[in-house]
């Protein structure tokens, strides 16, 4: 006899005394690293010792000469694109699936962000469409490591060198993950992370620039203080040689951050065996497409996407309406499930209106003189996967730090729906 779903009064499948674990994971090292600043009274400063001492210890963790703190991923990203000298008239290409940040970094310095589709099987820009994109004008490409997973770096960086493109990695989301062995940010000429509280590293909000070039490094650091140039042990000259902001983090995130990172390694083993449980099982359910880990890499899992096939169920439907009843169902059952961007970065009215600072800058920009367009038909795959696919696991209760029991409670409520499917499509008549 089939268990009656829980939209329909049936006893749901997750008990009320599984416990979930709240991100981010807060011990009583992380409160006294927090405390250790404030009894010091030293809150702030470029070259204040939590920050430096952080800089060091992920430069060491990543396997980079140079890291910089800041105070997010977006300035991080900011940095990066001024450093490598991309401005007015400039294209950067990048993957129309991310968060917004992967392209209004490009603006941020006046230049074009042009979009790539994505790889339907990684969810990663499909590097196999980036040379077609590339024009005269092109300047660097920002590949984004998406959900944890590292891009097919190989052949993002054979078009890179073979046109002479920088390369920002854009590893917001991939902090530890790894590619042929070497953790992501060590292929591109400039990578960045983010330390937003949803992250696998949380330090409440802040970012990290990362390289192995000194005069980058230096350029950076530049759009990070205001446009000075400041040397460790100097005092500041208050003179701005170049566009800069106020990009700098604070001590107490900093300290922040410093603990967790000596958990990182913990808790992506955590989301690893977490992850490839949910692909081994979720695989056996008819009708589910779990996420691809190729196998020169490793997936951190900072997002756990699955796709729905109705077809593969000989249900005829639009893959939203699919989409929306599972996701209502599964969530009945105490599953925790949720939507992570709604549409591509295309599809954002700042981009189709393209009304930018004001008076359409920077497309307008003398520099450029050119048309572009963002019709969103054009990235097809990424238009399937926002219709037809789920996250498990919200940002507050990543699957990082939960319990693989957790996990098998999810499982079976898969199951439950899916085994009971025409119940499910019921709901929408």
């Amino acid at each position: 006899m089939a268990e009656r779903l829980a939209i329909n009064g049936g006893e749901k499948v997750m008990p009320d005394d599984v416990k979930k674990v709240r991100w981010p994971v807060i011990t009583d090292e992380d409160k006294e690293a927090v405390m250790r600043v404030l009894d010091s009274g030293i809150l702030f400063g470029p070259y204040a010792s939590e920050v430096v001492a952080l800089q060091k210890e992920f430069a060491d963790y990543i396997g980079t000469k140079y890291c910089i703190a800041t105070n997010s991923g977006t300035a991080a990203l900011h940095m990066a694109v001024a450093a490598a000298g991309i401005g007015p008239g400039d294209e950067v290409i990048t993957s129309a699936f991310s968060f917004l940040a992967s392209a209004t970094c490009i603006l941020h310095h006046n230049a074009i962000p042009v979009f790539v589709d994505i790889d339907p099987a990684t969810y990663n820009i499909d590097a196999d469409k980036i040379e077609e994109k590339i024009a005269e004008r092109t300047k660097a490409i920002i590949p984004v490591h998406i959900h944890g997973l590292p891009c097919d770096m190989d052949k993002v960086l054979e078009v890179a060198k073979k046109h002479s493109l920088v390369v920002i990695e854009d590893a917001c989301q991939s902090h530890g993950a790894t590619y042929k062995g070497k953790k992501t940010g060590n292929f591109g000429e400039m990578a960045t992370f983010s330390l937003n509280s949803t992250k696998n590293l949380p330090g409440g909000e802040g970012g990290l620039f990362v390289t192995n070039d000194e005069e980058l490094r230096a350029k950076a650091n530049m759009t990070r203080m205001f446009g000075e140039y400041v040397k460790e042990g100097e005092g500041r000259s208050y003179k701005a040689y170049t566009m800069g902001w106020m990009y700098r983090t604070q001590e107490m995130s900093a300290a922040l951050t410093r603990s967790q990172l000596k958990r990182l390694n913990h808790y992506n083993e955590i989301s690893r065996k977490n992850g490839d449980y949910l692909t081994q099982e979720l695989s056996k359910i008819k009708g589910l497409i779990p996420p691809v880990t190729p196998q020169d890499r490793t997936n951190i899992y900072h997002k756990y996407r699955v796709r729905l096939n109705p077809r593969a169920l000989g249900i005829n439907i639009e893959s939203v309406k699919f989409r929306d009843l599972v996701m209502k169902a599964l969530i009945a059952e105490g599953v925790d499930v949720v939507l992570w961007q709604h549409h591509s970065l295309p599809a954002n009215p700042l981009f189709q209106e393209r009304e930018g600072y004001g008076k359409g800058c920077p497309w307008s920009c003398p520099y450029y003189g050119k048309e572009i367009s963002y019709n969103v038909e054009n990235y097809p795959e990424i238009n399937k996967l926002i219709e037809s696919s789920l996250v498990v696991c919200s940002e507050p209760y990543p699957i990082y730090c939960q319990s693989l029991e957790l996990m098998k409670y999810y499982v079976e409520g898969f199951r439950k729906v899916f085994e009971n499917i025409e119940e499910v499509m019921e709901q929408g008549i």
